[in-house]
């Protein structure tokens, strides 16, 4: 009887532990296929600035181009730069394997800089590997130095183009749009932090707001400092007693 009874148990914990493992098999695969499919869209050239991009100052921010061909190697790269908010300083970083050139257009309207005029900026910068350029499976970093940043706007668009070793060209020019879904090919978007005397205001603020909160919270510290003090003394009192009651029932065996 006993046999019979604990048979079916332990065939059941059996079958239950191997449906938790076949359910647990089922999600690695499906979440390793979510990975697989899900990795290609986030796949697409983007600007990052290397710290703040604080509107009115100046940043260096890097283009990050990813090259998504497994036959074929990026070997140009066309960045155009915003003409509606015109950067007066363009300045490239040297990178190794690639050729830079910097494109100059005439505004439409001419910037003033320190109190001067100026009626040319970069408009277009372009990468052009002396090698294999960037090959399948990595990507490569195009640092620029920009400024100043427009203080009339939150973020700056830059479109760019994107050329294989196969001639195929990949251009990332669609702007995103706010409430919608991505766009397939995006362009680049830059967004732009508060100006440094404002950041510094509210950095200033956040300091003294996190000081009265330090302040606030001292009572409850000396509180708990009291309550840990009684604690304790009471603890004594109580080892102290039964000591004593130890002590007299010792005394009253040896006399017995």
């Amino acid at each position: 009887m006993q046999a019979s009874q604990l048979v079916p148990g332990i065939a059941g914990r059996l079958a239950t532990r191997r449906t938790a493992a076949r359910v647990t098999a089922g999600a690695a695969v499906a979440g390793t296929a979510v990975l697989a499919l899900s990795a290609p869209a986030f796949a697409h050239v983007t600007v990052q600035p290397e710290g703040a991009a604080a509107k009115g100052g100046y940043a260096v921010v890097d283009f990050k181009v990813p090259n998504e061909r497994d036959n074929a190697s990026t070997t140009k790269v066309e960045v155009t730069l915003p003409t509606d908010h015109p950067l007066a300083s363009v300045m490239a970083q040297p990178v190794p394997g690639w050729n830079v050139q910097l494109t100059k257009s005439k505004l439409a309207e001419p910037l003033t800089v320190h109190g001067d005029k100026i009626d040319q900026a970069v408009t277009k910068v372009t990468w052009t590997a002396d090698g294999k350029g960037i090959e399948p499976g990595y990507f490569q970093k195009f640092p620029l130095s920009v400024g100043a940043l427009p203080d009339n706007t939150d973020q700056l668009v830059f479109k760019a183009l994107q050329t294989y070793s196969d001639k195929e060209v990949v251009r990332w020019i669609q702007v995103p749009q706010e409430g919608q879904d991505e766009p397939r090919n995006p362009a680049p978007v830059l967004q732009l932090a508060a100006a440094a005397d404002e950041h510094g205001t509210a950095t200033a603020q956040g300091a003294s707001d996190d000081k009265k909160e330090d302040t606030a919270a001292a009572p409850g510290s000396g509180d708990s400092s009291d309550t840990t003090a009684r604690v304790l003394g009471v603890a004594g009192i109580v080892v102290g007693a039964a000591g004593v009651a130890y002590g007299i029932l010792a005394g009253r065996r040896r006399t017995a």
